[in-house]
């Protein structure tokens, strides 16, 4: 019995340290803009804010699916929660920002934990209005919304 115990403990600690190693790598050069952009960036690369990423997906969102009336109040409730969360997101990315150049090597991997968590905030808080506004879409605009966010492409797309 302590060896099954021993091997479970072993087994969710190796998946926490990798998870925590990949995600150092992965953060550790991650670029803090939302910008997306296929050109090289100069040495003073210009960041787009979380809050102004989200007013483009949101205005992206709602031109691709043709909400109605009678769901707008959904949307609505879906895109304020969206937004809060980008504002939220946008005050941790300043903060880094702010204390990057004196931050240690276990300050950053701490910031990265909190930018996770934040991530993971969002999500729960993100869920349940989506869930709502997802359930009042008709068979097309479920279609459209699937194949962007499976895809990330917006608008109409024919199949080749």
């Amino acid at each position: 019995m302590k060896q099954r115990y021993h091997q479970g403990v072993f087994s969710v600690a190796l998946v926490v340290m990798m998870v925590a190693f990949l995600s150092t790598i992965f953060l550790a050069n991650a670029s803090f803009s939302f910008a997306d952009s296929g050109k090289k960036k100069s040495s003073v690369a210009s960041r787009t804010s979380a809050v102004e990423y989200t007013e483009a997906q949101i205005n992206k969102l709602q031109n691709s699916l043709n909400i109605t009336e009678a769901q707008k109040e959904l949307w609505n409730n879906l895109t304020q929660v969206m937004r809060e969360n980008a504002k939220e997101m946008d005050a941790l990315t300043k903060d880094r920002t702010e204390k990057a150049k004196t931050m240690n090597a276990v300050e950053n991997m701490k910031f990265h934990s909190q930018i996770t968590e934040a991530h993971l905030a969002a999500l729960k808080k993100l869920i349940p209005p989506f869930e709502a506004f997802y359930a009042s879409l008709s068979d097309d605009q479920k279609k459209i919304t699937d194949t962007i966010f499976r895809t990330g492409k917006y608008g109409k797309h024919k199949r080749k």
